[in-house]
């Protein structure tokens, strides 16, 4: 679960945050204020995985704001004014995204944030199979062998060549067993990029199914699958 702080002055900026952020899948709201010290004081005791941090504000801009901390989170700053664009690369953000917010522009800016978290290398296993256990039994499958993996309700389906397997896990868990080759393409599935047969915006066609692509995932997807094309 990413721990999510907000911090805009405007209400109605926090508001339209608020509900994007809402839509994503693991994301947790842990503070949404309008008062910089007051994140300054939750984050000094508290977790927080990314802000959403608004430039302008009366007692302290985002500048000073990120200065005044000595591990900041993952930021991506908010801000109505386009000049602030250059500036804020200097600090290290991950994005800033122009009022008023689009949700386009919004899950652009997640895809950014996300891209290091899902994708990298040393988070995925190193192995050729996948261990679970099913019915009380270890069972080992074969990388190769798994089409894709859907989550359902508190459990897991791992669709194989050969039938599929139920079984208690969360996707966010699942992901540091597979292999790189694996990708979550939308909030409910994981899906073998080996194993596509044909890609669209909305889908990625794995056998005779229709694995669906959300927009927060497709990028990194359509990256996914052009590296391993040129393999």
């Amino acid at each position: 679960m990413m721990k999510i702080g907000i911090i805009d002055d405007e209400i109605l900026a926090r508001k339209v945050l608020e509900e994007y952020c809402s839509k994503i899948n693991n994301f947790e709201i842990v503070l949404s204020t309008g008062n910089p010290l007051e994140f300054i004081n939750f984050a000094q005791h508290n977790e927080v995985d990314l802000i959403f941090l608004d430039i302008e504000m009366p007692e302290l801009n985002g500048m000073e704001i990120l200065n005044a901390m000595v591990r900041p989170p993952k930021v991506i700053l908010t801000t109505a004014y386009s000049e602030y664009a250059l500036e804020s690369y200097n600090y290290g953000v991950v994005d800033y995204l122009l009022k008023p917010i689009k949700i386009e522009r919004f899950l652009k800016a997640i895809n950014k944030v996300t891209v290091s978290t899902i994708s990298a290398p040393k988070q995925h296993s190193t192995k050729e199979e996948l261990q679970i256990k099913h019915d009380g039994m270890p069972v080992n499958i074969p990388f190769t062998s798994i089409l894709y993996i859907q989550s359902f309700g508190n459990y897991l389906k791992i669709f194989t060549d050969t039938r599929m397997y139920l079984i208690s896990e969360t996707l966010i868990n699942i992901t540091t067993l597979l292999s790189e080759n694996f990708q979550r393409t939308h909030k409910s599935y994981i899906a073998n990029l080996e194993r596509v047969t044909k890609a669209t915006r909305t889908h990625l066609l794995i056998e005779d199914t229709k694995v669906p692509v959300s927009a927060m995932y497709k990028v990194i997807v359509s990256e996914k699958l052009e590296d391993l094309a040129k393999l």
